[in-house]
């Protein structure tokens, strides 16, 4: 392409502006920004130690959710974990899993655990999966959300699993 030519498609981009609206009613990212800011108020309010996450899954009627690909939940998961993968969630597959939204639930990801990478391979700390739950959780009305917070060996915590790959 010529100068000339690319100056002028520069120029026609330009004065279309990329901040012309695209209406889309089911993209929101004003909302999520607003989750996005509400959560990082009181997110870590709401992290809990291994030795707490540990007494939370103890506690009655306490969902704790694995948002992980199927695949990886059935290599290696928390005893007692029940598996919605985060590119599966809508209002009506969390009101299966999670009927009650004031139902405590319990949240860990890849980013929590060492030595499983596989099963827990990690990510980009800012592309967390516990990050997107919570907001997706908060979207849909369940705020009583919990996450496991720091960062486990799968050979020492103290977290029992099950799966092909815990045996």
């Amino acid at each position: 392409m010529n100068r000339t030519l690319l100056l002028l498609s520069l120029l026609a981009i330009s004065s279309v502006g990329y901040s012309a609206t695209i209406k889309n009613k089911l993209i929101d990212w004003e909302g999520f920004e607003k989750i996005v800011s509400k959560k990082n108020i009181i997110r870590e309010k709401k992290r809990l130690t291994e030795r707490q996450f540990i007494q939370a899954m103890k506690e009655e009627g306490v969902i704790l959710l694995d948002a992980r690909s199927k695949k990886n939940y059935d290599l290696r998961h928390i005893v007692g974990a029940v598996n919605l993968p985060f590119t599966e969630v809508t209002a009506e597959s969390l009101r299966k899993v999670i009927p009650e939204k004031n139902s405590k639930i319990l949240i860990y990801c890849n980013n929590n655990f060492l030595n499983s990478p596989v099963s827990f391979a990690s990510k980009k700390a800012p592309a967390s999966l516990n990050v997107f739950t919570q907001v997706n959780l908060s979207a849909y009305g369940y705020e009583n959300v919990f996450e496991l917070g720091p960062l486990l060996d799968v050979r020492t915590t103290k977290i029992p699993f099950a799966g092909t790959e815990s045996k």
